[in-house]
């Protein structure tokens, strides 16, 4: 059960990865005024620094749950 938990939500990640949006009001208003080359840039660049940060939440999260699932 916990296998396919897993390949249900990586698959769901994979396929809607492309349709990510991840610009605030002003950033939008900024990629806007840029052309649509310049904007999905933008955008891309935004959801790559996101993903450092929340790479090691999830890291430490797994450890947590590691260690408490030991004891």
């Amino acid at each position: 059960m916990k296998k396919l938990c897993v390949i249900t939500l990586m698959g769901w990640l994979l396929t809607t990865g492309n349709q990510l949006m991840a610009q605030c009001s002003l950033c939008t208003k900024t990629a806007q005024q840029l052309g649509e080359g310049p904007a999905k840039g933008l955008n891309n660049g935004i959801l790559m620094l996101a993903v450092t940060p929340l790479a090691i939440i999830g890291f430490l999260a797994f450890r947590w749950w590691q260690s408490n699932k030991q004891a």
